[in-house]
């Protein structure tokens, strides 16, 4: 079934278009990989989704269009946005960082469960609960960001370079979690990453793109096994 539908979607900011016409779509539960060289727009789609930037053309997910809404809305609607460089509150500690994330929902007793579901995924966290996120390494400030955003109970979770910056043992644990919590909750998952061998490694599907345009789709497999696009896109060779 059909989750996240993007028609003709076109944003950027102010005179500066970013994206022309994107369309994709994602089935629910799916991870979908976005793929493509820096400048390409793939911050600008994730953020054109959650309500960041201004954008026209139609973006639904299960049917209840996004586009044209405030972000606090379209998080009301259980989208939840992990940014480029982690977002969290420095200042604040690891669990305060956790209840944020939970600011949409009523009901305490769900918002402690999950704050225990939450320490299944990351039990570094619960050794940290007092410090503040500032002190933080940056595996476990990606992790907190992570955390903060499964707090949401979202639909939809979009990750923006959730390697960025990270040593490459905790990137591949990063990305586990994150294929167990997509298998586990059946979150669908829109994840931007620079590495495009590991998240290729996750995703079921990937959309590559070029200036702000979607320039190849398919299988996250069969993309992956393609050496030419590999070498023309990705960076790599297979």
């Amino acid at each position: 079934m059909t989750d996240l539908v993007v028609e003709d979607l076109v944003a950027g900011y102010g005179d500066a278009r970013v994206l022309h016409g994107v369309r994709l779509s994602v089935g629910q539960g799916e991870i979908c990989a976005i793929l493509g060289p820096n400048g390409a727009g793939k911050t600008t789609l994730l953020r054109a989704l959650c309500g960041m930037v201004k954008a026209r053309g139609k973006v639904t997910l299960g049917g209840t269009e996004l586009a044209g809404r405030s972000p606090d809305a379209v998080a009301r609607l259980g989208v939840a946005h992990v940014p480029e460089g982690r977002g969290t509150f420095m200042p604040l500690t690891v669990e305060e960082n956790l209840r944020l994330g939970a600011f949409v929902r009523r009901g305490r007793a769900a918002v402690e469960a999950d704050l225990g579901r939450i320490y299944t995924y990351f039990p570094v966290l619960k050794t940290r609960l007092r410090q503040a996120a500032g002190s933080l390494s940056g595996g476990e400030q990606q992790m907190l960001a992570i955390g903060r955003a499964l707090m949401l109970r979202p639909r939809l979770l979009l990750l923006d370079e959730p390697s960025l910056g990270l040593a490459p043992l905790v990137t591949r644990e990063l990305f586990r979690i994150v294929q167990a919590i997509n298998a586990e909750e059946r979150t669908t998952v829109v994840v931007v990453e620079q590495n495009a061998h590991l998240a290729l490694g996750i995703a079921q599907q990937a959309h590559v793109l070029e200036t702000g345009r979607i320039v190849l789709s398919g299988t996250a497999e069969r993309i992956r096994a393609d050496e030419q696009v590999a070498q023309s896109y990705l960076g790599y060779r297979v």
